[in-house]
């Protein structure tokens, strides 16, 4: 029957092409828009950073460079007030609510478009039909839904419609800065919200993201899993794209004991890595042998102190840092180890320019965390020797 559309599928296949069409929506997004023009991680085909293109305008009406800008000024701006959408400071329940109203406000700014929107398409076709009727790309996929779909093509264009600006504007937004976990300390309040980017093709590995956001692959630990790095692995095997940056690897030398230039580099390089590390194998061990031999009373004390004296010290409020000052001032060990991490954070936002002037620093800060008498630090110490740029041969 006509109502059924010229396909007249079944209600789970048309679920399943809802899901297919939203996908390829997705995968638009987080490989061209995101990685691609956004980050110019890797480079793609011509004629699929076209279909792209032409499938975004069709499904969102999104400009690539609106997009592109407006993200970009996110990263510059991050967790300030000019952030175009940061829940810290317009609120989480705005973000999640308003997200793709954030998003169309901020488009509107030639400011950003200007400043942030640079090397983006501006051909003919992008000047002429895409950028010009934007609504009209919308409207023939609406068309479209109803010709091979019938009634029910309306809830699929609407499924369409809403996907990116509820799970990409919204809860990435949102969400990716106020819940999950946090592989890395960087300095914004990025989150990973699931370790398993497959309903907004890797979006949800945020802290991943704002870690290292010149990546084309945003999973880290082997545990998550990044859609969007599998289909850019597909789209490298037809040649269709070219990956050009991803996360560097720290490389180990089980056994190197000089802490030379090489080292310094490598460790500069992986810094944030080494400092989850630092997390794990100093800050960890130390909270539970402090608890163990705190008296009770002190004991609540120290509730959350792995995270508290891991977080980067700019997402800090007056509470934390309060209930910081009195955890140090009962464990001389914790305190040490406290202020062994800021320095060695210090290192490289003092010293990065200056590559002797950083492996000097390193230097005396392995001789200071082997003369502490902490087991856990000297430890750690002598684990930095054996970063290296490159893996053993």
């Amino acid at each position: 029957m006509w109502y059924n559309g010229l396909l007249d599928l079944s209600v789970w296949q048309l679920i399943a092409v809802t899901l297919v069409l939203t996908h390829i929506t997705i995968v638009s997004v987080t490989v061209y828009l995101h990685r691609y023009s956004a980050h110019r991680s890797l480079e793609l085909h011509p004629a699929l950073k076209h279909f792209f293109r032409f499938w975004l305008w069709l499904t969102t009406s999104m400009n690539t460079r609106e997009w592109t800008a407006i993200h970009r000024k996110h990263h510059a701006k991050c967790e300030t007030p000019d952030d175009p959408h940061s829940p810290v400071h317009k609120g989480l329940t705005t973000v999640l609510r308003k997200g793709a109203e954030l998003y169309m406000e901020e488009a509107k700014n030639e400011e950003t478009l200007r400043i942030y929107g640079k090397n983006c398409p501006d051909d003919w076709i992008e000047r002429n039909l895409y950028s010009r009727f934007p609504i009209a790309g919308v409207t023939l996929m609406a068309l479209i839904d109803l010709a091979l779909f019938g009634v029910l093509g309306i809830t699929i264009w609407a499924v369409q419609m809403m996907w990116i600006p509820v799970l990409a504007a919204g809860v990435i937004n949102g969400l990716g800065h106020a819940l999950g976990y946090r592989n890395f300390e960087c300095r914004d309040a990025a989150t990973n919200i699931l370790p398993w980017g497959i309903l907004i093709g890797g979006e949800e590995l945020h802290n991943n993201h704002h870690t290292y956001p010149n990546s084309a692959k945003l999973s880290v630990k082997k545990w998550e899993f990044d859609m969007g790095w599998l289909w850019i692995r597909l789209f490298s095997l037809l040649g269709l794209a070219e990956v050009r940056r991803t996360a560097p690897i720290a490389h180990r030398v089980e056994g190197k004991q000089t802490l030379d230039m090489d080292t310094a580099m490598a460790i500069l390089n992986n810094r944030f890595q080494i400092m989850a590390q630092y997390r794990k194998l100093v800050i960890k061990p130390a909270v539970r042998s402090e608890l163990e031999r705190m008296d009770q009373s002190v004991r609540h004390l120290f509730r959350r102190a792995k995270r508290l004296l891991s977080r980067e010290t700019s997402l800090l409020n007056e509470k934390h840092e309060a209930r910081i000052q009195t955890m140090l001032e009962h464990s001389q060990a914790l305190k040490v180890i406290y202020e062994k991490r800021l320095a060695l954070q210090q290192i490289w936002g003092r010293t990065s320019a200056n590559s002797h002037d950083m492996l000097q620093a390193l230097k005396d800060w392995c001789h200071q965390a082997e003369d502490s008498g902490i087991k856990a630090l000297q430890e750690f110490a002598d684990s930095l020797r054996t970063y290296s740029l490159r893996p053993a041969s």
